[in-house]
């Protein structure tokens, strides 16, 4: 499956690997690409805006350590590395449901370096 190369300014690169659960969210995804945005925090995740537009796609309301999801409310996708304000014992919860579209497979400590409004690049690998 493909991956996407996520460059924040100051914090480093983080690779992720697309899997194939929410295809049309994914091809959204992959079709949107390459594009900027700035990052923003919300607990243990960082998320940004993206050009593509898709609803839920088999959307989920909890997630795993290391997932990217997208966001359909806020057209933005969404990396996890831990929980949310809203978390709690049964897993990471994201702040409406979600469609998982990849797993951070390098780079998943660069998440705790980004700073909110940094610029983050995304591009195809």
């Amino acid at each position: 499956m493909a991956k996407i190369k996520l460059v924040f300014e100051k914090a480093g690169e983080v690779i992720v690997k697309l899997t194939n659960k929410n295809p049309k969210t994914v091809e959204a995804i992959l079709a949107a690409t390459p594009f900027e945005s700035k990052a923003m925090l919300w607990g243990d995740e960082v998320y940004f805006t993206t050009p593509a537009r898709v609803g839920e796609e088999n959307s989920q309301s909890t997630v795993n350590l290391g997932d990217v999801a997208y966001w359909p409310p806020g057209n933005a996708i969404c990396l996890f590395f831990g929980p949310t304000p809203i978390s709690g014992p049964n897993g990471i919860r994201p702040a409406s449901p979600v469609n998982v579209i990849g797993k951070v497979v390098e780079g998943i400590d660069v998440l705790r370096k980004v700073k909110d409004s940094e610029k983050v690049k995304v591009e195809k690998l």
